[in-house]
């Protein structure tokens, strides 16, 4: 008879394993992006390659951000709510940088975004506050 809890367990590493491949080759890919973006600093436009660096920056950590979470499932079964909290808060500060580079936001768009980046921070630290670790 088949044991559904292993079998489930084992499934669930393997799935888990390669997810954290494929982070790690999108984190090294990024990075070789970030390094020939370098580039088009000294070639564009200062301002458009600057903003391309500071895009793909915040992109690379909110793929560490992730690599941390399924690393952290991957050892303990279990995701941390500050892992997640900080890689949606990146998420939103990187969507606030690109839409306020390309000037495409109106102000209800940044009142929106700034209201959950007070939410997701008031999260992330009665997350860190109470924490299960802390009681």
């Amino acid at each position: 008879m088949i044991d559904h809890t292993r079998f489930f367990k084992k499934v669930t590493d393997v799935i888990i394993t390669i997810i954290l491949y494929i982070l790690l080759l999108a984190l090294i890919a990024g990075m070789l992006r970030l390094l020939l973006d370098i580039r088009s600093v000294t070639i564009d436009s200062l301002e458009g390659g600057f903003s391309k660096i500071v895009t793909n920056v915040l992109t690379l950590f909110i793929v560490i951000e992730f690599f941390k979470t399924f690393g952290e499932y991957s050892r303990h079964e279990r995701i941390k709510l500050t892992y997640i909290t900080d890689a949606t808060i990146l998420i939103v500060m990187r969507e606030i940088t690109v839409g306020l580079y390309s000037q495409s936001f109106g102000y209800q768009m940044i009142f929106a975004l700034s209201a959950m980046l007070l939410v997701l921070g008031t999260v992330r630290v009665l997350a860190v506050k109470y924490s299960p670790e802390n009681v």
